[in-house]
């Protein structure tokens, strides 16, 4: 018989087995059915799973309304009823790839199903946690730190909801909020809740064009491919990721088939078709952007490169075929359903239970195409859309605009984001601080004695505004105005004959009189405050600007965007911050028409 001295034992030395860790690239969710308490529920596990499996297929009617003709990069939408210590929800885990906007149309789908039904609360989280409230980051409240956050970020009924501690203060810490605790204040506190129109809507910024915004994340394509790829591609469209995928991760073993005879590959390039082809925005750009030398089982089949139009639609086709060839002959993707299901519509074609599409079958299909437009970023159009100068100007000067509206609104909103915290005036060493509007549910409380008069803060710390932003500019590629002291530190450092300490007592005093001529070390000097950036990203000028500063803070969009394509093109495609941040903003990695072959 076990003593109490072993059970002690035992519970002083087990340790649980921890919960895996979200793999990279997947957001997870999970959907609770939390009705308001009722005595009238006998059994109320019975009247949970009833539930949720009623949210379960209106998600499936849901996705054939909104997801119908969607390709995903890698996993779709799902939903499975699971119990976890004793809770039953519905969970799903969709790996989104490189396909940030797959994430955002998951998030989408959840809101759409939250208004469907009114008794469901659904939790959304990524690789990187809480990322809703890292999309609204600038508005939230001192004590919503990531520690925190997990258990109190909810969807309900197409809003976000976020639960509150007991008192919130600047002086408490706030204590970590457990699924089975969050669940009682969901369903007995609904006062805990601090709702912000500010910060939703910039934690669903991202979905400010859904619905229409989804079948703008696909792009249709004319290509010139193999009957066999066409016939597989008419059968499911959803096929083109998993080639996409393994023609972009290719290695030496997935490249052994295309060193074969042609007449021992799947997907001969004997029989060309041209057809209409839907991709995803992503899988595009990777299969677009990748150098591919013709395999010899390809050689002779391109028509010259001179064509042009006709030359790419062939080479975009060659690439999409050998990732069909890579991915179902690489022993790693045997186990894939995408691959299991081809393999057997290929030996249906060989039984003759399905039939090769004829060239008749093929002229009815759809023939679209897609404007590339979204793939390109030129560097004045950068700067129009920037500067937000009108449409008209653009055309008559370069026959187009940068990138598609998207991409342009996303890259103003980084640099109005930037410029923003350059003019915070109530940014202290710690960072900027954000205003939010808690409206009535904020119980935040202001202590006058704790605020600081003008007289008692620091002098030592103080410092111009406009200096600051003036250095920051120079940080970003602005030339700096006040040459003087660079030129003299050349100088110091080629005069090797004079006593150096008078050097650096006169360099000091060069230096102290170039900063009061800009008033930086006048420490009476009343601080100015810059007024807000305005809707286009463009911060407003210092009523006593001067005038030379006006082509600086003009040239200050400009010159941050150029900094980031050039820090993009030293990453040669490799991940890194300029890469990372584009996948963020959902923007296409540009060509760099500089280094084209063609």
């Amino acid at each position: 018989m076990t003593s109490e001295e072993d059970i002690e034992w035992f519970k002083s030395t087990f340790r649980p087995i921890p919960k895996p860790e979200l793999p990279d690239d997947s957001v997870e969710y999970s959907i609770y059915h939390l009705p308001a308490p009722s005595p009238a529920v006998i059994d109320e596990a019975a009247e949970t799973r009833s539930r949720l499996l009623e949210v379960q297929r209106t998600a499936a009617e849901l996705t054939k309304e909104l997801l119908k003709d969607y390709i995903w990069q890698r996993e779709g939408f799902h939903l499975e009823i699971t119990k976890d210590d004793g809770i039953t929800s519905l969970q799903g885990r969709t790996n989104y790839g490189d396909s940030i906007e797959d994430e955002w149309v998951v998030v989408y789908f959840l809101r759409e199903l939250t208004k469907r039904h009114k008794d469901i609360w659904v939790k959304v989280v990524d690789t990187d946690g809480q990322f809703l409230l890292i999309e609204a980051a600038g508005m939230l409240p001192e004590w919503l730190e990531p520690e925190v956050a997990d258990n109190r970020v909810w969807i309900h009924q197409g809003e976000l909801r976020i639960i509150k501690p007991k008192q919130e203060s600047k002086k408490q810490t706030t204590e970590k909020l457990s699924l089975k605790e969050a669940r009682a204040i969901i369903q007995t506190e609904p006062g805990r809740f601090l709702r912000s129109n500010m910060i939703q809507e910039e934690a669903f910024y991202r979905l400010r064009n859904y619905p229409q915004q989804i079948a703008e994340n696909l792009h249709s394509a004319i290509v010139t491919i193999p009957r066999r790829v066409a016939f597989l591609l008419h059968q499911k469209p959803a096929y083109i990721s998993p080639a996409i995928e393994a023609f972009y991760l290719r290695d030496p073993i997935a490249l052994r088939p295309l060193r074969a005879k042609a007449s021992d590959l799947t997907f001969e390039p004997n029989d060309l078709i041209t057809a209409s082809v839907r991709f995803t925005r992503v899988g595009y750009a990777q299969l677009k952007s990748q150098d591919f030398p013709v395999p010899s089982t390809w050689q002779g089949k391109l028509p010259p490169a001179e064509d042009g139009k006709v030359y790419d639609r062939a080479e975009t086709g060659m690439k999409l075929a050998c990732g069909f060839e890579m991915l179902l002959y690489d022993p790693k993707n045997q186990d894939n359903a995408a691959v299991r299901e081809m393999k057997l519509l290929l030996e249906d074609l060989e039984t003759g239970d399905e039939k090769m599409p004829t060239d008749d079958d093929i002229a009815t299909w759809d023939l679209r195409e897609d404007d590339e437009k979204w793939m390109d970023i030129n560097f004045e159009d950068l700067d129009r859309e920037l500067k937000g100068r009108g449409k008209d100007q653009a055309e008559t000067s370069t026959g187009g605009n940068f990138g598609d509206a998207s991409a342009q609104e996303n890259l103003q909103r980084i640099v109005a984001r930037f410029e923003e915290f350059l003019n915070d005036n109530s940014a202290g060493f710690e960072g900027a601080d954000f205003i939010d509007d808690f409206a009535s549910d904020s119980d935040v409380e202001v202590e006058d004695d704790e605020e600081l008069s003008d007289d008692e803060e620091d002098k030592d710390a103080s410092f111009n505004e406009e200096e600051f932003a003036r250095m920051m500019k120079e940080m970003m590629g602005m030339p700096s105005r006040p040459d003087s002291i660079r030129k003299r530190v050349e100088e110091l450092d080629s005069d090797k004959e004079e006593d150096d300490t008078e050097q650096i007592k006169e360099l000091s005093r060069q230096m102290e009189t170039e900063l009061r001529g800009t008033g930086v070390l006048n420490l009476n000097r009343p601080q100015q405050k810059l007024s807000e950036s305005s809707s286009k990203g463009k911060a407003a000028e210092p009523s006593n600007q001067e005038e030379g500063d006006e082509d600086e803070d003009e040239d200050v969009n400009i010159n941050l965007a150029r900094n980031l394509l050039e820090a993009l093109q030293s990453e040669g495609g490799a991940a890194g911050p300029a890469a990372n941040m584009l996948s963020m903003m959902g923007l296409p990695i540009p060509k760099d028409d500089r280094s084209a072959k063609k």
